[in-house]
């Protein structure tokens, strides 16, 4: 009887170990950049870890050893990895829906009132998780970037100003509204924005305290003007979806209210790092933070080339069948 007591408890054991699963977690983000982002990731999976009992893990592969950062959502999708950050706006016509934010600029919500936006659309309009499941992925989360303004290699105090500048653009919003402001829109990568500004090729970029100092702009470009963009949405933390059905409920309900959880945690971090860096700045750093009149970037919001960029999308979201009235109203000021 011992030795068949013994024979069972073993078994038992083994066949625990046997349903604990580590999960890959894909990322082009180095593990030591020590920013809000590579610091909330580790913090996703250790929760993660804590919150199973330690009866499930994830590991991360850091900076692209697994895929790239444009490779992503087709390596998650083959289940290669199965979580991992899905940049959006690096494929708004893959993800029209989910890239709402990118097809609105200037809009008036920071980081955490997009990230919040985000999480109420998923819940509200199942069409925001169907485009997502139409390439096997689901939203776990939501990493919205900061509230943007421009950094620049010269003072800028109002649109006469920007007149004949050259503003790094990207994405749907940005070429019309820097258009609109009289300046020349020059598509140049996140990488290559620091030369560009070094040797003048760009006169600004679009971006954040956090990320100016990430990227290391703030070197070569000392001056920043408080336009008034609001924040830019930026990644999906995005599982494989057949690894997220796979999930026992238990499991599955840890991940959904992590998934939350990780937006405040993150929010929070990334106002740390904004505050840090803007002390920074007053110090060795030396930039300059500059106003700007809210009520001429808000006007330029009328322009016809700003507008029939968000009529792009809602076209595209009428399409599906996404009731958009609550959705737009969010998104102007």
């Amino acid at each position: 009887m011992k030795l068949l007591i013994s024979i069972a408890t073993v078994a038992s054991i083994m066949a625990s170990d046997a349903l604990a699963d580590t999960y890959k977690w894909v990322t082009y983000k180095p593990q030591g950049a020590g920013d809000a982002q590579a610091i909330t990731t580790q913090w996703f999976a250790d929760q993660f870890a804590e919150r199973t009992g330690g009866k499930h893990e994830i590991e991360i592969f850091w900076g692209g050893s697994v895929a790239k950062t444009r490779e992503i959502p087709e390596t998650l999708a083959a289940g290669v990895g199965d979580f991992g950050d899905v940049v959006t706006p690096y494929f708004p016509d893959l993800l029209p829906l989910n890239n709402a934010i990118g097809f609105y600029i200037p809009q008036p919500m920071d980081s955490l009132g997009v990230g919040e936006a985000m999480e109420e659309w998923h819940a509200r309009y199942p069409q925001f998780s169907e485009e997502l499941a139409e390439q096997n992925l689901h939203a776990v989360g939501f990493r919205p970037l900061e509230s943007y303004g421009l950094l620049c290699t010269k003072p800028v105090r109002s649109l006469d100003d920007m007149k004949g500048l050259r503003i790094r653009s990207y994405g749907f919003a940005y070429p019309a509204l820097i258009e609109a402001m009289g300046a020349i829109p020059v598509s140049i990568s996140t990488a290559d924005a620091y030369e560009a500004l070094q040797r003048s090729v760009i006169d600004c970029t679009p971006i954040g305290p956090a990320l100016a100092r990430g990227w290391k702009y703030d070197e070569v470009a000392k001056y920043y003007i408080e336009a008034p963009f609001g924040a830019s949405f930026g990644h999906i933390i995005a599982m494989n979806l057949d690894s997220y059905n796979a999930m026992d409920d238990e499991t599955r309900a840890v991940i959904d209210q992590l998934g939350h959880d990780y937006l405040l945690e993150y929010s929070r971090q990334l106002d740390e790092d904004a505050a840090r860096v803007r002390e920074l700045w007053k110090g060795d750093l030396g930039v300059e933070v500059m106003e700007f009149p809210a009520g001429e970037l808000e006007a330029l919001v009328a322009d016809e080339r700003v507008q029939a960029v968000r009529e792009e999308w809602i076209e595209k979201a009428e399409a599906r069948d996404v009731p958009v009235d609550d959705i737009v109203e969010k998104l102007t000021f």
